[in-house]
């Protein structure tokens, strides 16, 4: 096996680890905070408006991270750093 094909593999495995991790906790994130946010539109409609504006916001920074988690692996399968250190 060539050291290219090494590292070929290697960065395939990484991005596809990057993504099942990555995507889990931001999952179970935004399914708390959509329970939490109907809880408390149950309790007090009147304030639906500020909770859902604010959960809005949070569901956006937790998103965040999945798209981290994301742009990691495309740069590890499309634009791989490691590539220059076993060119041929």
């Amino acid at each position: 096996m060539t050291d290219q094909a090494l590292v070929s593999m290697v960065s395939m495995f990484t991005a596809g680890i990057t993504i099942a991790i990555g995507s889990v906790g931001p999952a179970l994130g935004e399914a708390r905070g959509l329970a939490e946010a109907l809880r408390a539109i149950a309790q007090q409609p009147d304030e639906a408006g500020r909770i859902t504006r604010t959960l809005f916001v949070g569901l956006a920074m937790i998103e965040s991270t999945a798209i981290y988690c994301f742009v990691v692996s495309m740069i590890l399968i499309f634009a791989n750093p490691f590539w220059d250190a076993v060119k041929p």
